[in-house]
């Protein structure tokens, strides 16, 4: 079951549980015996909004922990057969781009892809026969405090794809992102159609 923006759901933690503060970044632990609701779990982790209002986001593995984990959503399969090198698709940047789309905002309940945060994507063939990836990556605002956050997700889903040696994900603010880079189904899922 996916969890959007549309749907509340109250939980109480029953251990204390390191979480990341949206948008500062900032880690904080939620107490054990506190209620948060589940706003979102897209990508591999829960957006909750605590007591106190705050929207935090709790990892996969501590989601886990917590018996969170049926919320989740499956995570992108590294032996997937369409990023599988040893099969007749070759490797693509698409290939890329598509594990990219697993990546989500833990605001909004929209992939970095669609939201335009890829400004660019490219994979360098090496000699051992397997590729660097480079990514140029924005936010939706420079001081956000969940760049190193979402980087670090770009980095490791891509990294976990067959045939992928090298990951560089490189945060950039030139050309500043604006809604005009919303792709048609973030338009759709945002209401803006």
């Amino acid at each position: 079951m996916i969890y959007s923006r549309h749907e509340h759901n109250p939980v109480t933690i029953d251990r204390d549980c390191k979480a990341t503060l949206i948008p500062s970044g900032d880690t904080i632990v939620l107490q054990a015996g506190v209620t948060v609701t589940v706003t979102q779990a897209l990508g591999g982790s829960i957006t909750v909004q605590t007591d106190l209002g705050q929207l935090a986001r709790i990892s996969g593995d501590d989601a886990v922990d917590l018996g969170l984990g049926e919320l989740l959503e499956p995570a992108a399969s590294t032996d997937d057969t369409d990023n599988d090198t040893d099969s007749d698709t070759p490797f693509d940047v698409e290939q890329v781009i598509e594990r990219l789309k697993t990546v989500f905002d833990p605001e909004i309940p929209v992939n970095v892809v669609d939201l335009g945060l890829i400004y660019g994507c490219e994979a360098i063939d090496l000699p051992d026969g397997t590729h660097r990836v480079e990514i140029k990556m924005s936010m939706t605002a420079p001081g956000c405090g969940m760049g190193d956050v979402l980087r670090d997700d770009a980095h490791q889903r891509v990294a976990e794809m067959p045939g992928v040696s090298e990951v560089d994900v490189e945060l950039v603010w030139d050309p500043p992102w604006d809604l005009s880079r919303l792709s048609d189904a973030a338009r759709l899922e945002l209401g803006m159609v």
